[in-house]
């Protein structure tokens, strides 16, 4: 049997639903389908943000947004002008639901339940007559006659506008190859690191403010704070160094050194004259019993025993030689990393479909009319905070319009 549609969106994640909503909404009697792989739609909004579904980024600055994408920073100047955060924020709480910025940028529902979310895509699609089919597997994509013919699990499937809106789907990038599209190589991006060391064995949950860490022998570098967990390292910091360093990191095949520096921006050489003043000035004072530069107790300690001096020691007894060591583990600490691990269920990747063969201006395949892309099926990311799913909004928004101006 073939099911006939205007316009067919595969994928019913955020992207997806977000284009299905407003195409629908400009254009009242299209015919629209989702087709949906799996038994529920919108799995990913449901788990995203710890359970809250972290919509968006307080950032509304264009050209300031785009420093958040390690891929397609460039190509999102243009759409972020049209569709920004503050456009995403009006458009929810013009459907009546209401969002708050939480004091790291993030923006969430009030209720604090990605249901909030769903529900609300839900309730606009019923609204809007947009039919859903879950259980269905794309298994081939024609174009024929300026429309497109869609083979799947269960029957056929025609319509004039296809909608790729399929995240990091690799059996639908090899459909695309099929039809001439390039795929970048998928490679995993936002993810921590495993590292086993004695100085941070037994400190998990310790955080630390602001730190700069690097890969050695690389050009990859970040800061922000850095967070201590049972099977490494995590935080902003890592999480940054991870996402632009994806595809170098996978070269690597996640062996490497990382160098820590707990002070930030301090470098060996201050950190040492301080240290050899506070031979002076404290000199009576235990060395490990109390901490400088705002580290916590645990970490501190840690690091004045990998710097060979004795937990009872006093700053007086203190060596030139010990003090060498110890502002080297502060400003210049290395840390074998053996593997990562996926940063929450929050499980992104670098990759997709090549940005050079879509028009950002209408998200069209510059190879096939009439075929669109929106979110993460294109080789676009971000790091976390809301990031990811302001792409999906734009990217939808603007297929969406794009669409709409046909009819």
């Amino acid at each position: 049997m073939v099911h006939n549609f205007d316009v067919i969106v595969v994928g019913g994640g955020a992207s997806g639903f977000f284009t299905a909503i407003n195409l629908a909404q400009q254009t009242p009697n299209i015919r629209i389908a989702i087709l949906e792989r799996s038994k529920e739609v919108l799995n990913k909004v449901k788990i995203s943000g710890g359970g809250r579904c972290n919509v968006t980024h307080a950032c509304f600055i264009p050209n300031v947004l785009t420093k958040f994408y390690p891929r397609g920073e460039k190509e999102l100047r243009g759409p972020f002008h049209t569709f920004c955060t503050g456009d995403v924020m009006q458009w929810f709480e013009d459907r009546n639901v209401v969002l708050k910025i939480e004091e790291d940028g993030r923006i969430f529902p009030e209720s604090d339940s990605s249901q909030t979310i769903i529900d609300c895509f839900l309730e606009e699609a019923k609204k809007f007559g947009i039919k859903i089919i879950t259980q269905t597997i794309v298994q081939s994509i024609q174009q024929e006659n300026g429309g497109w013919t869609l083979e799947t699990s269960k029957d056929a499937f025609q319509c004039n506008h296809l909608v790729m809106a399929t995240g990091s789907n690799l059996k639908i990038w090899d459909l695309l190859q099929n039809v001439n599209h390039s795929i970048v190589k998928p490679v995993p991006s936002l993810f921590t690191f495993n590292i086993k060391d004695q100085r941070i064995q037994d400190l998990m949950g310790v955080s630390t403010e602001m730190v700069t860490v690097k890969v050695k022998d690389s050009h990859l570098k970040a800061t922000g704070p850095l967070l201590i967990t049972h099977w490494g390292m995590s935080g902003p910091a890592i999480l940054r160094l991870s996402a632009w360093g994806a595809r170098e990191l996978f070269d690597k095949n996640y062996q490497f050194t990382l160098q820590v520096n707990w002070l930030n921006d301090l470098v060996f050489d201050e950190v040492l004259e301080e240290l050899i003043e506070n031979k002076q000035e404290s000199a009576k004072k235990t060395i490990a019993k109390y901490p400088q530069y705002g580290l916590t107790q645990r970490l501190w300690f840690q690091l004045v025993k990998a710097a060979l001096i004795p937990e009872t020691m006093i700053w007086a007894d203190v060596s030139k030689k010990q003090l060498v060591k110890l502002a080297e583990q502060l400003t210049n600490g290395q840390f074998v990393v053996n593997g990562k691990s996926t940063f929450k269920d929050e499980f992104v990747t670098a990759g997709g479909i090549d940005l050079k063969e879509v028009n950002f201006k209408t998200m069209e395949s510059k190879l096939h009319n009439n075929l669109y892309f929106t979110g993460e099926i294109l080789n676009i990311d971000a790091i976390t905070g809301g990031f990811n799913f302001q792409n999906a909004w734009t990217t939808g928004f603007l297929a969406a319009n794009a669409i709409a101006i046909k009819y």
